[in-house]
C-alpha cells in the first residue's frame, strides 16, 4: 500500500522503516520547508501547489506531526481516507477543545482556566495559587509557548513572553511522576495497551522514557487503558494515541494532554515490546490485525538531544540499540534515541547511567521507582 505521510521528520522516518518489511512505499508531504526524514519520496509544499500531485501517488494518509492547517486535513480527506481523522487534530491542537473533551469524558486534570489578557492571566494566578503553568492554547509542544508564574505579579511578563492571545493557565499537580499511556486502535474499533511508561523531562523536553514499570499497581494501569479507550471511541480514532498523565501520591492519575500520533515516549517499544508503536499505526490504518504490545524485556528509551555521543562507545552497552535522525546538531534538537533493554530493572538502571554518562549534555537519569 503507498502512504502518505503529513509532516517530513523523525517520526515519519520511523513510520517507513516500519512499513516497509509490509511493503509499504511512504510519500511525504513537508508543509514546513525544512523537511528531515531523509527516506522515501518528500514533496515540500508550502503553498498548496502539489497537494493534488501528492494525492495522486498514495492510498491512504496519515500524519506525524499535528500542528497541521485542520482545512488542509479535511481537503484530503475528501479524496483519501486519512487516519487519525481531522476531528483528533482539531481538537489536539486546541488545549481549551482539549480540556473540555477531557471534561465531558470524566478524564480528570489539573485545576485551569483560560485567560485572554494579562490582567487575567494575575487573576487566574491568584485564584488557582501560585505556582502555576500558563500555556499558550495553540502552538506550543516541548515546552515552547508557556510559562510558570511563581507569583501572581509576574502575570504581564509572562503574557508578553508567550506573545498569544489566548491562554490556558493550570494549577501545579503535587504528582509522584509523569507517565504516558500508548493505545492503538483499529479500524474495526479494536483496541490495543502498551505499559505505561514514567518520562523524564528536562526544560520541556523528554529525555527519558521507562517501560514497564516494576512499583505500577495494575488497577492504574486499567484506569489509565479506560481513559484512553474512552477518548479513542469518542473521537473513532484509528491509529496511535498517546496520553500524558500526573501520577499523583494518592496513586490517581490526571491528565496532561494527548497527541494523535505516534510519540516519543513511545520509542521504548521499538526493541522493548512484541511490536513497536510504529508498526501498529500502520497495521492500524491499513486494516490489519494488530500486533501484540506486551513488553519483551524492562526498556528504556534514552534521547539524543543537542549532541550526539560516540555511536562506538554507545553500542559497545549489551543490548544497546542506536537509533540516528541523521540530523545536524543543534542545541535542544533531538538528534536520536538509544533503546537500552535489560533482564531486570536494576541492571536496566546500570545501563541508562552508563549510557547517560557518554551523552554530552545528558541530565542525570533518576525515576520514581528508585526511592
Amino acid at each position: 500500500m503507498k502512504i502518505g505521510v503529513l509532516g517530513a521528520g523523525q517520526l515519519g522516518r520511523m513510520l517507513a522503516l516500519a512499513g516497509y518489511p509490509l511493503a509499504n512505499r511512504f510519500t511525504f508531504l513537508d508543509t514546513t520547508g525544512h523537511p528531515s526524514a531523509g527516506i522515501g519520496e518528500v514533496m515540500i509544499d508550502t503553498d498548496r501547489r502539489h497537494l493534488e500531485e501528492f494525492l495522486e501517488r498514495v492510498d491512504l494518509v496519515t500524519y506525524e506531526f499535528e500542528h497541521l492547517p485542520v482545512s488542509l486535513v479535511q481537503a484530503i480527506e475528501e479524496h483519501k481516507p486519512v487516519h487519525p481523522s481531522s476531528e483528533a487534530i482539531r481538537v489536539c491542537q486546541n488545549r481549551a477543545e482539549e480540556k473540555a473533551l477531557f471534561d465531558r469524558l470524566g478524564i480528570p486534570t489539573p485545576a485551569y482556566r483560560l485567560v485572554e489578557s494579562a490582567e487575567a492571566l494575575e487573576a487566574a494566578a491568584r485564584e488557582l495559587g501560585t505556582p502555576v503553568v500558563a500555556k499558550s492554547v495553540t502552538e506550543g509542544y516541548d515546552g515552547k509557548g508557556q510559562a510558570v508564574l511563581k507569583d501572581p505579579a509576574e502575570a504581564a511578563d509572562a503574557w508578553h513572553a508567550i506573545n498569544h492571545p489566548r491562554l490556558i493557565v493550570e494549577a501545579f499537580v503535587d504528582f509522584v511522576r509523569e507517565v504516558s499511556i500508548i493505545a492503538v486502535r483499529g479500524r474495526d474499533g479494536e483496541v490495543a495497551f502498551y505499559p505505561m511508561a514514567e518520562n523524564v523531562h528536562v526544560d520541556g523536553i523528554l529525555r527519558y522514557s521507562v517501560a514497564p514499570l516494576p512499583d505500577l499497581d495494575a488497577a492504574i494501569q486499567q484506569t489509565a487503558d479506560g481513559y484512553i479507550r474512552a477518548l479513542l471511541d469518542e473521537l473513532d480514532y484509528v491509529g496511535v494515541l498517546t496520553l500524558e498523565l500526573f501520577q499523583t501520591r494518592d496513586g490517581g492519575l490526571m491528565a496532561n494532554e494527548m497527541a494523535p500520533r505516534v510519540h516519543n515516549s513511545g520509542h521504548w517499544t521499538m526493541d522493548g515490546a512484541v511490536t513497536s508503536q510504529f508498526e501498529n499505526h500502520l497495521r492500524a490504518i491499513q486494516g490489519l490485525p494488530l500486533g501484540d504490545t506486551a513488553a519483551r524485556l524492562p526498556t528504556c528509551m534514552v534521547n539524543v538531544i543537542g549532541r550526539e555521543g560516540d555511536p562506538a562507545e554507545l553500542l559497545a552497552i549489551e543490548d544497546a540499540h542506536l537509533h540516528r535522525y541523521d540530523k545536524s546538531e543543534r542545541a535542544g534538537r533531538k538528534l536520536g534515541h538509544v533503546n537500552l533493554v535489560a533482564p531486570t530493572h536494576d541492571a536496566l538502571l546500570e545501563k541508562v547511567r552508563a549510557c547517560a554518562a557518554l551523552l554530552p549534555d545528558a541530565p542525570e537519569p533518576r525515576f520514581s521507582f528508585e526511592e
